[in-house]
């Protein structure tokens, strides 16, 4: 069978619907066989996935960003249950491409192209959410109360979007009282945010679990909390740092575990690699899916 190509039309503000010519060059350039399915509406892509996994397809490939990734990938759990799931290629046509920055795979599409046509796979892991799969990262708070203003911010594009809404956001202030658990430890205390990331970077610049792993077989997350808008401040540069030494700073954890469990005062906002929730949550489960998904690598 050829593979299944899940085009997001709308991924980068309709960038990638501008740029699916030049995919399609890329693609068959590279001698890859594909057949073409288009998401209509937000969830389509898990649909889409799931039907081609059914009919044999294979591998299935992303074309747009990471919030279509991750509907992907919750279509292939459907379908492939214990797994391992995919293979799965990514064409790199989403504003940020995270998962692929992460993995350090080529953006240009030529490249991207090659890495599909090599088959070459290696098993990385996915996380969950209150059953809800995602493969780069996870947050509750200050960081998904940024990414619904972000959303809304429909004049700019790229990483200065991302950057305008983390001031706006920051302005806010928001906070809330959390009780958590993991594997050998807990908190109880206020938040800022809590960031959880099978991958370092998100937003395209940020930081957020600078020392997260998608093959170590653990989820790492990063508590933190600041009690003044100039606090947060100045720590926003610091998660732009690849290095990742804020996380050792007063107020700041990092931790690897394989779950964690967080009851909070009252709901905040969350996402799934950058998806928000449909309703505010109060109480999160996340858990770690140790070499789940084939991801076509070099």
């Amino acid at each position: 069978m050829p593979a299944k190509v899940i085009l997001n039309p709308y991924s980068n503000r309709w960038n990638a619907k501008k740029r699916w010519p030049e995919a399609i060059a890329a693609l068959r350039a590279a001698g890859v066989e594909f057949e073409l399915a288009v998401t209509e509406y937000h969830g389509h892509a898990t649909e889409l996935a799931e039907a081609a996994v059914r009919a044999g397809f294979s591998p299935i490939l992303v074309a747009g960003g990471d919030g279509t990734l991750g509907e992907v990938i919750n279509g292939l759990a459907r379908a492939q249950g214990d797994g391992p799931w995919g293979p799965l290629g990514i064409i790199p046509l989403g504003t940020a491409n995270d998962l692929a920055c992460n993995l350090k795979l080529p953006l240009d599409l030529p490249s991207a192209a090659k890495v599909i046509a090599a088959g070459k796979t290696r098993l990385m892991d996915v996380n969950s959410v209150n059953g809800k799969y995602f493969d780069n990262n996870s947050a509750i708070g200050l960081e998904p109360f940024v990414t619904s203003i972000q959303v809304r911010i429909t004049w700019m594009r790229g990483v200065l979007r991302y950057l305008t809404a983390a001031v706006l956001g920051i302005l806010s202030n928001p906070r809330w009282q959390a009780h958590m658990e993991w594997d050998d430890g807990q908190y109880d205390g206020p938040i800022s945010l809590v960031s959880v990331g099978n991958c370092a970077v998100t937003g395209g610049l940020f930081y957020m679990a600078p020392h997260a792993n998608p093959f170590d077989g653990k989820l790492t997350f990063m508590l933190g909390y600041r009690s003044t808008s100039l606090g947060l401040f100045r720590l926003l540069p610091e998660t732009m740092k690849p290095e990742g030494k804020f996380v050792t700073l007063p107020g700041i954890r990092e931790v690897h575990a394989t779950w964690l469990k967080i009851k909070l005062d009252r709901p905040t906002p969350a996402h799934a690699d950058g998806e928000l929730f449909p309703a505010e949550v109060s109480e999160l489960e996340y858990r770690v899916h140790p070499g789940k998904i084939q991801m076509l690598m070099p």
